[in-house]
């Protein structure tokens, strides 16, 4: 008990930390945004045609293929399934296809879901979900097989657990499911231990590709 408390008061100290370290960079980025905007006005002062291109970070923005489907899940004896493979993490401006429904990774919209604890009740553009699991978020999705009270016990947990979101997905093959990047699993319910199991392990977890980053000031749907 006194290690599962010490463990979930670790959790919230580093999130807190991440919350304070992404408020930092939102203040950057709204004074870099000013200095853009008067850089823009002063080249359509000075006559120019300003060529207005998407951002992107390093990436392609073009159309992406099957950006994660080299490679496969290996699962481990804890029941979560592992990605062995690259995932890209290129920004693209059109669909994916993914190797994996919920994906867990892979080529993504330059936007993010807003993952604060967000509980959305129709289904997300894939790309946008997985540019929020890239930023350390744990992504709940179910169908219609999924009983209301294990739903509405989740969406409970969601609001209350920063750099989570939540949403439905018809076509995934299991009721519930938890996904991170490069990492996800199945659970029974609600109720099941392996959810706090997941949770614990992946909000903010190593294998966050962006420690720190936003899941605030994204897309709200």
């Amino acid at each position: 008990m006194g290690s599962a408390k010490k463990s979930s008061t670790g959790r919230q100290a580093r999130i807190e930390e991440m919350r304070r370290a992404e408020r930092a960079r939102e203040r950057r980025n709204r004074i870099l945004a000013a200095v853009a905007a008067v850089v823009v006005v002063g080249g359509l002062v000075a006559g120019g045609v300003v060529l207005v291109r998407s951002q992107d970070d390093g990436g392609s923005s073009t159309a992406a293929s099957d950006s994660s489907g080299k490679g496969k899940f290996v699962t481990g004896e804890d029941g979560v399934k592992k990605w062995e493979g690259k995932l890209a993490r290129n920004h693209v401006t059109t669909a994916v296809k993914y190797a994996s429904q919920p994906p867990v990774g892979g080529d993504h919209s330059q936007a993010w879901m807003n993952c604060n604890g967000d509980v959305y009740t129709k289904e997300l553009n894939n790309t946008n979900a997985v540019h929020s699991l890239e930023h350390g978020a744990v992504w709940v999705t179910y169908n219609a097989d999924a009983k209301k009270a294990d739903v509405d016990a989740l969406a409970a947990k969601v609001k209350k657990t920063p750099y989570t979101l939540m949403s439905p997905m018809d076509d995934q093959k299991d009721p519930i499911m938890l996904s991170a990047w490069g990492h996800q699993r199945t659970v029974t319910g609600a109720d099941d231990p392996d959810v706090d199991a997941f949770f614990e392990k992946f909000v903010q977890g190593e294998q966050t590709p962006e420690p720190g980053a936003a899941c605030t000031n994204g897309l709200s749907q």
